[in-house]
């Protein structure tokens, strides 16, 4: 059955009735597949009609022309899914959508050229972008609401005025949109400052706001921005995200509900952001660098009203109250206490030190100088790249102009000490020695304003002693790591590695059933963690973060193995945890125990 939805002089119409749209983000990339549908219903009992989502390029195309769109990237399966629970859809495909995503999204490829105009009109950058939007819309196109699918609303850029005021590239945008087919309405997000509301609209793109407060005056400004049209908050950011170092950020459901009550009294549509924030799987998460490099933690929990592991929150409930003040609500079908999760015991099985394996990893790239080869020059945009050179018995200060981001160096097989972007390390002093080894750490790809794309790796000049060295790289590829021999048996005494350097390890249990599961890593130092072969994500004794959710359907009955890369050189102990640590929150200026 077709519908129309379009934009009237004050609301949103459809099939020519006022309609608001109170809509959730819910990021499919961000949840196993198998969840999608549970996540889905739960937006619906909250009181939502429409699921709004981005679409992160660089995951859909991680090399030129390698496209792919199914399993946990299939987002006409997840728009169907939508469709299937009686909802709308919003897609917000960017190119570029910040999103704490590694690179804001953004393909780390495009970046290679060194001369592509990134987020602007530049005949490089649209060729790419013109290919990869022609792909999105060959998916959303015949999903849209006026051809009997879900989509009501399609973005498009994001944020853009906070960045830039090319209108010839947003009005290129709108071209190639249209020419794909997309005939809903296309709208603009921007923060309620008049220059940014300026700066990143056309008078064609209906403009909405972000923004998580003071919705009365946000929504004054966005209307002299904005004379006719529904208004609409597209952001309304009832919660925050985590850096690894900082605290656990929440907001407190009774004001973020009060807020949202001024918000919808006022007449305007909504898309919380975020409904369910999910996680940032593998090594997607992004990082922000505003002097300080900091990069996202695995969960994106977000303080959300539905929480990572899909469980109701306060603020789920204090939501459902308000919306209940202006649509209706559908029966209620959820416990209001979640269940604590199994805590199977862990039982450490084997391991092995990882230098001398890494020639498994890899295949190593020939010597340059004066600097080694970047993980860009190698087409490497996620993970780690190990660097190798001769010392010859020399000695002196390893000294780069930049590490990014994060270094292990050793001499002779021994680790003699770490480079630290976000300490601003550049120099380490090396004992004499003959063999140099660097394991160097991509901690995320900064996913808003001007280091977009930015290379990774030892930037330099990189020098020891004064002196330039021939170099040699790898990129490592992570998907090896099962198939390393681990040859040392590994005790609950004695836990992980004793020696200098970074190991694998492997952990199994036992579990009744599949089911969802948070292991602890607090006896873990710094790391990657898969189970049964997926990447569950980053760990760091720096906290804020302590669990990694795992999903209930990468689980399995009988046993399940646990494999980590281990960067820290110390003995590791895990467990599970009943209910995620995500770390202590900040109130009024000091720390308390958080969730």
């Amino acid at each position: 059955m077709t519908s129309r939805f379009l934009v009237g002089d004050d609301t949103f119409l459809f099939d020519g009735a006022p309609h608001r749209v109170l809509s959730g983000a819910l990021h499919y990339f961000r949840v196993h597949p198998d969840l999608w549908a549970d996540r889905i219903h739960k937006a619906r009992l909250l009181g939502l009609n429409t699921i709004e989502t981005y679409v992160p390029w660089g995951d859909h195309e991680p090399q030129p022309g390698e496209w792919s769109a199914t399993g946990g990237l299939d987002l006409g399966r997840f728009l169907d899914l939508v469709q299937a629970e009686g909802m709308h859809a919003i897609v917000r495909p960017g190119p570029y959508i910040c999103a704490e995503w590694d690179n804001g999204g953004l393909p780390g490829w495009l970046f290679a050229r060194g001369d592509t105009g990134i987020r602007r009109f530049e005949p490089h950058f649209m060729k790419a972008v013109e290919a990869y939007l022609q792909r999105v819309y060959e998916i959303v196109a015949p999903r849209q609401i006026d051809l009997g699918g879900p989509v009501v609303l399609v973005q498009i850029e994001n944020e853009y005025g906070a960045y830039g005021d090319d209108k010839e590239y947003l009005r290129a945008l709108v071209d190639l949109t249209r020419e794909a087919g997309i005939t809903v309405p296309l709208t603009s997000v921007d923060q309620p400052e008049p220059y940014m509301l300026e700066n990143g609209s056309l008078p064609e793109l209906l403009r909405t706001g972000s923004f998580g407060s003071r919705s009365r005056e946000r929504l004054a400004v966005l209307r002299e921005h904005q004379p006719t049209g529904p208004l609409m908050c597209s952001e309304y950011w009832n919660g925050w995200f985590d850096h690894w170092g900082d605290a656990h950020h929440v907001t407190p459901a009774d004001e973020q509900a009060r807020d949202l009550d001024e918000l919808l009294a006022l007449g305007a549509s909504v898309n919380l952001y975020m409904f369910h924030g999910g996680t940032n799987f593998g090594l997607t998460n992004g990082a922000n660098d505003k002097g300080v490099y900091e990069p996202t933690v695995t969960s994106y929990d977000y303080d959300a009203p539905l929480d990572e592991a899909g469980n109701p929150t306060a603020k789920f409930f204090a939501f459902r109250e308000v919306f209940g003040k202006y649509t209706e609500l559908p029966p209620f079908d959820l416990d209001r206490a979640p269940e604590e999760a199994p805590t199977p015991r862990v039982e450490p099985e084997a391991g092995a030190d990882l230098l001398p394996l890494l020639d498994r990893l890899g295949d190593w790239t020939p010597g340059s100088a004066p600097a080694p080869a970047l993980f860009d020059d190698l087409g490497h945009y996620r993970g780690f790249l190990a660097l190798r050179a001769r010392l010859d018995g020399r000695s002196g200060d390893l000294h780069v102009a930049e590490v990014r981001d994060r270094a292990l160096v050793f001499v002779d097989g021994d680790l003699v000490g770490v480079l630290e972007r976000s300490l601003g390390d550049t120099t380490l002093v090396l004992p004499a020695g003959d063999h140099l080894t660097v394991l160097v750490e991509d901690q995320g790809r900064v996913n808003y304003d001007l280091r977009l794309g930015e290379p990774k790796g030892l930037i330099g000049p990189v020098t020891v002693g004064g002196a330039a060295l021939d170099w040699s790289a790898m990129a490592l590829d992570l998907d090896r790591l099962a198939d390393l021999p681990l040859s040392r048996v590994v005790t609950a005494a004695t836990g992980g590695d004793s020696g200098s350097g970074p190991s694998v390890l492997r952990f199994s249990f036992a579990l009744d059933e599949p089911a969802d599961l948070f292991l602890d890593t607090r006896g873990a130092g710094k790391g990657i963690a898969y189970l049964n072969g997926f990447a569950l994500g980053r760990y760091w004794s720096r906290g804020p973060q302590q669990t990694l959710y795992v999903p209930g359907p990468v689980t399995r009955a009988g046993e399940n193995e646990i494999l980590l890369l281990e960067l820290e050189s110390r003995d590791v102990s895990l467990s599970f945890s009943p209910s995620p640590r995500l770390g202590d929150v900040v109130i009024d200026g000091r720390a308390v125990h958080g969730v």
